[in-house]
């Protein structure tokens, strides 16, 4: 039975407590998930019991300054009781155990304190002491630990037990994308996988640099079988290059190539820049960071513009360095499951990786990815237009040709690459479209031809030819 004097000023007291809590916080913003911690802290400590309407008015008194409060119904209350499945430990506690850790701790002392107010005032429950001891040790466990984040908990049984990747089970693992009805796919055989490397236009050194990587591994995995020594590998990576030379073709190539030799148990790829990652207070940023890097468990999560996260080249300041030290202890503790790659321009890369000593022992191997040429360039146009089923004329694979060598020789700093590739394809096929619907009937292959005016546009034709001026001259004559 709760005392009716201790509901009386519950809310106050609440209020007071979650208050002091959140100023050492520095902000209010895991006020929700707070009140959801308490109330799910009451569920555990009442379950079992027959809950009187005492028990719904302290549930309801339980929400922050600025919070909605709670309007939960007597038969709401009861039914979430009787489903609930035990108290578990929320991530924002875990990243106020890594960034506030005396927040974490007065959060600690709080709940006791709140559940003992809320227990049966002449401890006839047993229950209840029982529940307050061992919620006590699960939060504890977390305050005291080296890993606060659980990482060490994401990786599959079988791997903290350790043993060769190639015998390790996946189970307990997220299924790779592209599955059906929660059943997973085999991973893809390894040769068609280097086939598909190959096919990539240029990346001559990539292609190299991958394929020796992928032998490395497959030799180190002969070697464990074998109970042979083998040195330490980091399989976590630095692209850099330029926008639109391929970083993350290769990068999720490499993630399926990983998955295929045992290395990685999903093959997925999760792309994220800063503002994927970046929150904007203390703690927000880390727990941002940690969802993504659940989501990328089993496979490679790709950190584009990398250097963005340490702006201006300082490490101080800003909750960039928040991100990258959740992501360098994610790399520590979960060697098995994960695999960072970060990307970007080579010079902000080279400084991002020179402004925390943990980023320059975890990386390995860097990849130097090279702008396209002008006939590469071409050749991604060619593929472009074979994927859809468009042919160029005579003329305008000439005009391309020496489009695409004009854009590599006078390339600036907003050189895209393939991505111009894609974006002068895609206006292509726009200018074509309008050209046709002024067509009676177009046929099959005028529906294909892409012509050079598709190319530049109609008004940078007149221009480029001088047509525009002729015709001019011919209007004013006649």
């Amino acid at each position: 039975m709760i005392d009716a004097r201790t509901l009386e000023t519950l809310h106050g007291y609440y209020l007071v407590k979650t208050n002091a809590i959140y100023k050492l916080i520095g902000h209010t913003d895991f006020a929700s998930q707070v009140d959801r911690l308490c109330r799910d802290a009451c569920l555990g400590l009442w379950q079992g019991q027959t809950l009187t309407d005492n028990h719904l008015k302290a549930y309801n008194a339980l929400y922050s300054k600025g919070q909605k409060a709670p309007s939960t119904l007597y038969w709401e209350l009861v039914a979430a009781e009787n489903s609930f499945p035990g108290l578990g430990v929320p991530d924002f506690f875990r990243v106020l155990v890594l960034t506030r850790k005396k927040a974490a701790e007065e959060l600690l002392s709080f709940l006791r304190d709140l559940t003992r107010r809320l227990s049966d005032p002449d401890l006839s429950i047993p229950a209840e002491t029982q529940f307050i001891q061992e919620m006590g040790k699960l939060l504890s466990a977390v305050l005291n630990s080296d890993d606060p984040l659980g990482f060490t908990a994401l990786r599959s049984p079988d791997k903290r037990a350790g043993g060769s990747a190639a015998s390790q089970s996946t189970a307990g693992t997220p299924a790779p994308a592209g599955t059906a009805d929660g059943q997973e796919q085999p991973p893809e055989d390894l040769d068609k996988l280097l086939e598909e490397l190959d096919s990539l236009v240029g990346l001559t050194q990539i292609k190299k640099d991958v394929r020796s990587l992928i032998n490395l591994i497959k030799v180190r995995k002969l070697r464990q079988a074998e109970e042979l020594k083998v040195p330490e590998l980091s399989l976590h990576m630095v692209f850099t290059g330029n926008p639109g030379t391929g970083k993350t073709t290769v990068a999720r190539l490499l993630a399926r190539l990983y998955r295929s030799i045992g290395v990685l148990s999903t093959g997925t790829l999760l792309e994220v820049d800063r503002a994927g990652l970046v929150a904007g207070y203390v703690g927000q940023t880390a727990l941002k960071t940690l969802e993504a890097v659940k989501k990328a468990r089993g496979g490679i999560l790709f950190v584009d513009e990398a250097y963005s996260l340490v702006p201006d080249g300082s490490g101080t300041n800003d909750f960039g360095q928040e991100a990258i030290s959740t992501i360098l202890k994610a790399m520590e503790d979960m060697r098995e499951e994960l695999v960072v790659i970060v990307a970007g321009y080579p010079e902000p890369m080279e400084r991002f990786i020179e402004s925390n000593p943990g980023l320059e022992s975890r990386f390995g191997k860097y990849f130097q990815f090279e702008d396209y040429n002008g006939s590469e360039l071409m050749d991604i146009f060619r593929l472009q237009c074979r994927k859809n089923q468009y042919v160029p004329d005579e003329e305008t694979e000439k005009f391309c040709i020496d489009m695409f060598n004009e854009m590599y020789e006078n390339r600036d700093e907003n050189f895209g690459n393939a991505r111009d590739v894609r974006n002068i394809f895609e206006r292509a096929v726009t200018n074509q479209a309008n050209r046709l619907a002024a067509m009676e009937k177009p046929t099959k292959d005028d529906l294909m031809k892409l012509i050079k005016e598709d190319i530049v546009g109609p008004k940078e034709e007149e221009e480029n030819t001088g047509e525009g001026e002729e015709k001019k001259d011919e209007e004013k004559s006649e």
